[in-house]
């Protein structure tokens, strides 16, 4: 479709499309751009399909002025520098996202077999370290981007053939569609995240959709229509993923999410689900990343692992490159990732708002962001000034991520969702299983609960309901929203 559209309409053209799972209305699927970029999370590909869209081509004439022409160029040419001073880039650009697997695995923070346990007994053989010594044919980019973290893959085996223009596995593929189904093939799940792409689908949901349905099977919970779902068998993952896309046999259920195909089940399936407001969780366990766990609670559209600064930043060595940039946000102290203390729900609801701003602007979170990536906070700041004309200042890019937080949350105040649904699954709050430094682990509901509470006194949410209080969205501009949020019980 891609290709055909570029030359019925322009060679230059950009596409945003979706596939047959879009088409169908698959509750996660995507929106796909370049053939293999996924606007991957809550399904917007399924809203698209419900209003028989199914694409947009676009073809741009005119380069976007800067305001400030000089400054902005003075900006761009600090690439150079800002790379030599954090190695980590160079080190990104080479494995991609799929290079923190093994590391994931080595902290126990590597959901396997649907979140039952921290650690893979494959992970080394799925890691991005792996992939790029085997069956990664190049590195791709976006748009003029100098970090290349993008994985081009080819396969070519009897029966399993992997076509490099859909790009090849992030980490959360490796993951979603590998440890949590129990899968160490690498090629295997090469073929997978093809497959998705090729469908338009999140690989994050559907593979914990499968990983669900495996483990509901096992248990004799459901009945896979013969799809032979199981944990490790790599087969049983790529029918299903088709059988998902088409809404073919037991793929009509599992296109709803593993939440919703539950329901229809009972109670006993939905203890099995890992999903906050229907949406299933990433592969960054809060068992081991606490403050995660939280943001993935209270986030408005679910489960959300780029929505907030990762506990482990925090760890970061005195004066290192990270703990400056963090510091250009607020003085936080030196927590364990464990930690979920008010100091680091602090930490959590200051990035959230970072992030916020960060999404605002439209702009990449591997690229852009408060830590480790190329540009920091205080780089950040200027590209709005010299971008727009805005004379903004550090507090008023994070209050302009704030006000996008409170609207999302005044919108789910109108609808009734609130601390009702501020709420982690039941499988984070019992003890991990298999082998690893989280094995044992579990988030306790006090230190949940009281987190929660830190965070909506932070956020100005009403402790009963959860919704943005009339005093907040007046403070932040949005005193027309508080005409729309319900009032809190007296």
């Amino acid at each position: 479709m891609d290709r055909l559209l570029k030359q019925e309409c322009d060679p230059k053209a950009e596409i945003a499309q979706i596939g047959p799972a879009g088409e169908n209305r698959v509750r996660f699927a995507a929106i796909m751009n370049m053939v293999n970029r996924a606007n991957g999370r809550t399904g917007m590909g399924a809203v698209m399909g419900a209003k028989r869209l199914k694409a947009v081509v676009v073809r741009g004439s005119k380069p976007p002025k800067p305001a400030d022409p000089e400054k902005f160029r003075e900006l761009t040419k600090r690439l150079k520098e800002l790379q030599e001073a954090n190695p980590g880039i160079g080190w990104f650009g080479e494995f991609g996202t799929a290079g923190v697997l093994a590391i994931q695995d080595k902290m126990g923070g590597l959901p396997t077999r649907n979140y039952d346990e921290g650690t893979f007994e494959d992970a080394k053989a799925i890691d991005g370290s792996t992939l790029a010594k085997t069956i990664l044919k190049e590195r791709d980019t976006c748009y003029a981007c100098v970090v290349k973290c993008k994985r081009v893959v080819e396969v070519h085996e009897p029966g399993l053939d992997v076509d490099p223009i859909y790009g090849g596995p992030e980490y959360e593929t490796l993951a979603l569609f590998g440890s949590m189904c129990g899968v160490g093939d690498l090629k295997l799940l090469a073929r997978a995240s093809a497959d998705a792409n090729k469908y338009g689908m999140d690989t994050i949901s559907c593979g914990g959709t499968i990983a669900w349905a495996m483990e509901a099977k096992a248990r004799g919970l459901l009945d896979d229509q013969g799809l032979g779902l199981a944990f490790g068998d790599g087969q049983s993952l790529l029918r299903a993923i088709e059988a998902i896309a088409l809404r073919r046999g037991v793929g009509d259920l599992l296109a709803e999410g593993s939440l919703r195909a539950a329901e229809r089940l009972g109670p006993a399936a939905v203890d099995l689900t890992v999903t906050t407001k229907g949406q299933e969780l990433p592969a960054h366990m809060p068992q081991h990343k606490r403050s995660l766990g939280l943001i993935y609670a209270v986030n408005a559209f679910g489960a959300d692992h780029q929505s907030s600064e990762h506990d482990s930043q925090l760890k970061a060595k005195p004066g290192s490159l990270q703990r400056r940039r963090l510091a250009e946000l607020g003085d936080f102290p030196d927590l364990d990732p464990r930690d979920l203390s008010d100091a680091k729900v602090a930490f959590a609801y200051r990035t959230q708002c970072f992030y916020s701003a960060l999404d605002s602007l439209g702009l990449c979170q591997f690229v852009w962001g408060p830590s480790w990536q190329l540009y920091g906070p205080a780089e950040t700041v200027e590209l709005v000034r010299y971008g727009t004309g805005w004379d903004a200042t550090m507090d008023e890019v994070l209050t302009m991520g704030e006000r996008r937080l409170h609207l999302l949350r005044g919108f789910n105040a109108r609808e009734g969702i609130g601390k009702n649904a501020d709420t982690l699954p039941k499988k984070l709050f019992q003890p991990l299983g298999g082998k690893g430094p989280t094995a044992g682990v579990a988030l306790t509901p006090e230190e949940f609960e009281r987190a929660r509470a830190t965070y909506y006194a932070l956020a100005g949410c009403d402790p009963a309901t959860g919704y943005p209080t009339r005093a907040k969205l007046g403070a932040l501009g949005l005193a027309w929203l508080a005409e729309q949020v319900p009032a809190p019980p007296r």
